[in-house]
């Protein structure tokens, strides 16, 4: 690691300063918790997207306030790409949600989990940050795992539209991943809880105004529909993505990729826990096999220091 990206590094601060692996994991599994929910709450793409980020500003504002009273305002310049990072969020959110239905979710779910190269490529690319030997090595493993998982070699692609929502979920994917990339990249130049914040800000309006257009938002979903989105602000946007907002500049790139699998590995349990969707063996050896491919990268090469 350069001294640069040291320096940015050591200035974020927060609950992911200790050891930001765990805590990287324990967002994913926070975010993983999102799905579930929004299924729940019965809301459109739309409506779920809007209020999962408007229902956590409440919570984010008095830490982002903390925050700026240690560290200062986060620069204009820079609200620009974090404004950005935002606006890629939502359309992750909308597209992949729309994706769900169009080819079915075990084969979006592989798609939108492409990031796991995309974001080390961008990190590549863009910061010179090369990954490990050993990355390259169980990226098949990594991969094959969450195409078990997902479902799909098992008949698991499917859905109304599948052309369509192959394309909806690709383009998910690369919003999906230039996001992951900038929320790390704005985290490390510190105050990483406010620069979290000015994205949710952003994909709360670009939410707002994409939904709007595309398949609706709905203002008033009732107050069960509120209560199970506003668990999708706190579990999701409160305690998952900040958790991966504060940790993820502490942690390589492809490190923070791999973490981010357990995602839809936690999804699959909990669908099985609260929804009472069993999953079948090859699916269960699928999060095996991330799990253990995980397992083995992240800890032989990123220090939580």
């Amino acid at each position: 690691m350069t001294r640069v990206s040291e320096s940015r590094t050591a200035n974020v601060t927060g609950p992911a300063a200790g050891h930001p692996s765990v805590s990287m994991a324990l967002g994913a599994l926070f975010v993983s918790a999102s799905a579930v929910l929004i299924h729940l709450s019965g809301a459109s793409p739309g409506t779920a997207s809007f209020y999962r980020c408007l229902l956590a500003l409440p919570a984010l504002v008095p830490l982002a306030l903390l925050e700026r009273r240690r560290e200062g305002a986060v620069a204009a310049r820079r609200r620009a790409v974090t404004l950005a990072a935002g606006a890629l969020f939502a359309g992750d959110m909308l597209l992949w949600t729309a994706a769900i239905a169009e080819v079915g979710a075990g084969l979006s779910t592989v798609l939108v989990n492409v990031q796991v190269v995309m974001v080390p490529l961008l990190a590549l690319l863009v910061d010179r940050e090369p990954p490990p030997r050993r990355f390259f090595v169980s990226l098949p493993f990594l991969l094959l795992g969450v195409v078990l998982a997902s479902g799909v070699a098992e008949g698991g692609a499917g859905g109304s539209r599948p052309l369509l929502g192959t394309v909806h979920a690709v383009l998910a994917a690369v919003c999906y991943s230039g996001f992951l990339f900038l929320l790390r990249r704005e985290g490390r130049r510190g105050q990483a809880v406010q620069s979290y914040l000015w994205v949710t800000v952003a994909a709360a309006v670009t939410s707002l105004a994409a939904g709007a257009l595309w398949q609706g938002v709905d203002l008033a979903p009732g107050w069960a529909a509120v209560g199970w989105l506003a668990l999708v602000a706190i579990f999701g946007q409160v305690l998952g993505w900040l958790l991966v907002a504060v940790a993820a500049p502490r942690l390589a790139s492809h490190v923070g990729a791999i973490l981010l699998l357990l995602t839809p590995v936690g999804a699959l349990v909990l669908g099985w826990a609260v929804l009472g969707e069993h999953p079948s063996p090859l699916q269960l050896a699928g999060c095996a096999v991330i799990l253990a491919s995980g397992t083995l990268v992240t800890t032989r090469s990123a220090p939580d220091s």
